[in-house]
């Protein structure tokens, strides 16, 4: 069953809790449609790779969009929306070379449109870092999945190939994502620890959720089950 729904407006940034959204061929509507851009077209993110800057402090803010407007909302670390979002980033970032884009002809996504993932596997990351404050905004995930008592952690790598109905959906499960130093990184009442990252290498090679593409445009709202097909 879906228990929860996120989606992350700006790129690296908190995202925003929902109760239902609209999913299409790109992946939630609006989910990542912004990032912040800097001049020489990497985006914002948790580590440096070919398409990626990181810059530290992102987590820290969050994105939302309000009453479906086209453009979202940027929230400062104390929650109050900020009236130019560029502006703020780059006297927040100490950098005059970002701003927040949209998407063009490069995405904005990692890997794939869609992650999901379940509390049997959160609950275990809880359980070997017992000290640390964990929750699945550390993961990203769009779908938070309440499995059956007694699931295994990682229950969804059984799922890579097949095909399963989410509510109005249909989704094609492919990989895990490779995780990376952003799930150690602190954001608002989650603070940093390097325990999460370290754990996760351990004992699954760094990869956790389950990612994947959308085979039927759809809805889904919190509530709706999750049938294997």
């Amino acid at each position: 069953m879906v228990e929860r729904i996120w989606r992350y407006p700006v790129k690296s940034t908190g995202g925003e809790p929902l109760h239902r959204v609209d999913v299409d061929a790109r992946g939630l509507r609006g989910d990542r449609l912004f990032a912040v851009r800097d001049a020489e077209g990497k985006f914002g993110s948790g580590k440096n790779t070919r398409r990626f800057r990181r810059m530290p402090g992102l987590l820290e803010l969050r994105s939302r969009y309000l009453d479906d407007a086209d453009e979202p909302e940027l929230l400062d670390p104390r929650g109050a929306v900020v009236a130019d979002p560029t502006a703020y980033l780059r006297g927040y970032l100490g950098r005059d070379d970002v701003e927040v884009a949209r998407e063009a002809a490069v995405s904005h996504f990692d890997q794939l449109p869609l992650s999901v993932l379940t509390t049997a596997t959160l609950d275990w990351v809880r359980s070997v870092v017992p000290d640390v404050p964990v929750d699945e905004r550390r993961f990203r995930p769009n779908l938070l999945v309440r499995t059956p008592p007694g699931t295994p952690p990682f229950a969804e790598d059984e799922w890579f190939g097949s095909k399963a109905r989410i509510g109005g959906l249909c989704v094609e499960f492919v990989r895990s994502s490779e995780r990376c130093a952003m799930v150690n990184d602190a954001q608002r009442d989650l603070p940093h620890s390097a325990q999460v990252l370290r754990a996760i290498a351990k004992a699954h090679d760094t990869r956790l959720d389950a990612l994947a593409t959308v085979a039927t445009p759809g809805s889904v709202q919190v509530g709706d089950g999750v049938v294997l097909l």
